[in-house]
């Protein structure tokens, strides 16, 4: 009997100190995520440039400085429309273990994106596709129903994978972001800065995967059940560029986006005489069938400095 007590009070005696080293150890684990929470500090150079641009909102950051070069209204409020998407592609690949696990798209998510007129990569419900595909098909044509097809994998709904853009924001240091969708289709509450949306590229190009899909230039998908010929994606920002060189240098990748209350939008990187730089803007006139104004403020800053 003796022994018996023995036992169970030697076995309680340790439930207590596994208890005590758990909660000991959960605000340290805490504190340790906090500390480590992957945030860009940028400083304004004391020699800003000054351009006349078509974009309302605009930030040049030299990433091997860490230094904004140009700040035009970063930190007001805008709508980011497709480079909503930029965000929507980090985090899947962050929370994706095996990009060429095959997965069949959901046929539910396609019948919204059609009423609200969003822009496609030309996926068809049911088709069979990797998920890098549908990475490369959101960043390159600027695909919603890859967007959707990614946050459905990783969250198991758009709502559930929109809480991860906005805790990653603010591990970011976004402080002034809030996403309602993977996509950027207007919505009055999916707003943000170009200067967040600076910190965002500068920190996910620190990411290979995120870096390669960034600056493809095109990506062609294997044939499919649905697509037996394949498909061929070309970057929408490269569509509209007869050349990325640069005096000294070379556009590497972009995002383009447009709503009608967002104007013409673009982040883009290019490397000049060695360094590279990260370059923002919104609020450009036009739209996709006009000339691209977006462009033209990130070739006519480029090529100056």
């Amino acid at each position: 009997m003796f022994k018996r007590k023995g036992i169970l009070s030697l076995l309680f005696l340790f439930m207590m100190i596994v208890v005590y080293l758990l909660l000991k150890e959960s605000p340290m684990t805490l504190r340790q995520e906090i500390d480590h929470s992957p945030k860009v500090v940028q400083t304004a150079s004391p020699h800003m440039l000054d351009f006349d641009l078509y974009s309302s909102n605009a930030i040049l950051v030299n990433l091997d400085e860490n230094q904004i070069l140009l700040d035009k209204n970063s930190e007001e409020r805008i709508y980011p429309a497709s480079l909503t998407k930029m965000m929507t592609v980090l985090v899947s690949i962050e929370q994706i273990s095996n990009l060429q696990e095959e997965i069949i798209l959901p046929k539910h998510i396609f019948q919204d994106l059609l009423e609200e007129n969003a822009s496609v990569a030309g996926f068809l419900p049911n088709e069979k596709l990797t998920l890098e595909d549908l990475l490369y098909g959101s960043m390159l044509p600027s695909g919603a129903e890859a967007s959707m097809g990614l946050a459905e994998y990783v969250a198991g709904s758009e709502q559930r994978f929109v809480s991860l853009m906005n805790e990653k924001a603010q591990q970011l240091g976004m402080k002034n972001t809030h996403f309602v969708n993977t996509t950027g289709l207007h919505h009055p509450d999916h707003y943000t800065t170009v200067k967040d949306m600076s910190l965002l590229l500068q920190y996910a190009l620190t990411n290979d995967e995120f870096r390669n899909i960034y600056t493809a230039e095109r990506y062609s998908i294997q044939s499919t059940n649905l697509h037996p010929e394949g498909i061929t994606f070309t970057s929408r920002m490269f569509q509209h560029m007869t050349s990325s060189a640069l005096p000294g240098g070379e556009i590497l990748g972009g995002k383009t986006g447009y709503t009608e209350d967002a104007g013409l939008c673009l982040a883009s990187l290019a490397l000049i005489n060695g360094q590279e730089y990260v370059f923002v803007t919104v609020g450009a006139d036009g739209n996709p069938r006009t000339e691209q104004y977006n462009i033209t403020d990130a070739i006519s800053v480029y090529s100056q400095l």
